[in-house]
């Protein structure tokens, strides 16, 4: 089973910058996927940006050019760099990861805890 930490999340003015981390760590064979997906009490998760092993990556419409993924495949770890943050990002921040696992090389989804980002107007 993979296990994800997520942390970087906090109170930041419009305009201002964030940088979230979400590491993985279990007994990883490899990390096919990595994103971040936020969500509202009372809306659906939404996807925010997503990041491959060959590191492709894909944004949001309502994200892109302010946002920027990416990922230490040492450290089993991804980023989602926030810039030009505005009130309407504020949410609940979670990470996925699709990962292989040993020894049965069977695959596992694990969404993070959350991490709470609040932009101030």
């Amino acid at each position: 089973q993979v296990r994800l930490v997520e942390s970087g999340g906090g109170l930041v003015q419009t305009g201002g910058s964030l940088r979230l981390s979400c590491a993985a760590s279990g007994n990883i064979f490899s990390i096919n996927f990595m994103g971040w997906y936020r969500q509202s009490p009372g809306k659906q998760r939404e996807f925010v940006a997503a990041i491959t092993s060959t590191g492709s990556t894909n944004y949001a419409d309502s994200v892109k050019g302010r946002f920027t993924i990416s990922r230490d495949n040492a450290k089993n770890t991804v980023y989602l760099q926030m810039s030009s943050l505005k009130p309407e990002d504020t949410d609940v921040y979670y990470c996925k990861v699709i990962a292989t696992m040993r020894p049965l090389f069977h695959t596992s989804e694990v969404w993070g805890q959350g991490t709470q980002v609040t932009v101030s107007s």
